[in-house]
Order: structure tokens, then sequence, then C-alpha cells
């Protein structure tokens, strides 16, 4: 089944953002990469390109968190679920020539000071990313509060990475933070 022009809007968004960032991205430029009626955006987003925003961060947020508990479902325990985590992220990179990391660290570092409805929605993101990640270190054992510390250190590690490989066009700095954050979960395990 083809997907609905709103779905088709918030998926195109969503790349974009991705590329480009909220404010590199025109409303013109999604509806024409979405094959959608410029009226379309705002019959399905009447308060307009940042409720479009909002949507799209959040959306974004839950199917990124769905990957880290897929990853983390998929590897044999918390220490390969960690350091696969990283190199999937490196892969990504690689596969599309630095160009797509994560969203929604794209669209905080640009808005967090100018607008709140979208540095809010960033917010409840990485918030719902660190309680997620607390979770599965928690149910490996370790100690919530090192958990929730080791998740936020983990998500800072790997977003600063996204940093440095896009403007290095190398992959070395997610391999050295993950390797790095491996070995740190391992350590914390009883």
């Amino acid at each position: 089944m083809a997907a609905g022009t709103k779905d088709r809007i918030m998926d195109t968004t969503a790349q974009l953002f991705q590329r480009y960032g909220y404010t590199g991205t025109g409303l013109k430029q999604i509806v024409a990469a979405a094959n959608a009626p410029f009226g379309s955006i705002y019959h399905h987003f009447p308060n307009g390109k940042v409720q479009l925003g909002e949507e799209v961060i959040r959306r974004s947020g839950e199917m990124y968190r769905d990957l880290f508990e897929a990853i983390y479902d998929a590897s044999p325990d918390v220490v390969s679920a960690t350091s696969n985590f990283f190199l999937g992220a490196a892969e990504t990179l690689r596969q599309t020539d630095y160009a797509d990391a994560c969203p929604i660290e794209t669209v905080a570092l640009e808005v967090a000071s100018t607008n709140e409805p979208l540095r809010k929605a960033t917010a409840d993101v990485f918030d719902s990313w660190i309680a997620a990640g607390t979770e599965r270190l928690s149910e490996a054992g370790i100690p919530e509060a090192e958990a929730r510390r080791l998740t936020i250190v983990f998500l800072s590690a790997l977003e600063g990475a996204f940093v440095l490989c896009r403007a290095s066009k190398t992959t070395e700095a997610l391999e050295v933070a993950g390797t790095h954050m491996a070995e740190t979960v391992r350590a914390a395990l009883p």
C-alpha cells in the first residue's frame, strides 16, 4: 500500500532534516520531494513548519529508539550491543558519504536557543532514549543510577562522534567512542 500524503511529507521531512537541518529545509522543498500539493502541508499541519517539525522529531525519535532496542535485542549481551550500535552508526555514515547522522541532534543544535517547541521535542526524544538505555543496562544488572549515568555518557559520545565524523569524513570517532563505551559498560557489569 502506498504511503499517504501525510506520511510521505513526514518521511521526506525527516530525511531532509537529517541532511540539511530545520532551517535549511524549506516547505517548497518538502512538498516537491514528497510529491505532494503545497496545501497539504497546512491541511495536515495547520500550524505549519513548526508543527511538522515537532511531529517529525518525535516520530524520528521513536524510530531511532526502536532501532536501539532492536540492536540490543539481537545482540547476545549489552557489551556487544553497545559496540554494534556504534558500528552500525559508522556504517550508515560511510554508506551515505557522511550526510546522514542523527536528525534529532542536527535540529537540536540549530534551534535549542531559538525555537521552544522544537527544543522541547528534541529534549523529550533524548529523555526517551536515556530511559530506554537506562532500562537495558539496568536489566543487565547495572544499578539504575549508574545505568542512567552510563546512558547519558553513551548518548553524549554518540552525538559528539557524529559531529566529528561528519567534519572529518572518517568513522574514527565513532569507532573509538564505541570501543570505549563497550569497555565502560563491561566494567560496570556486576
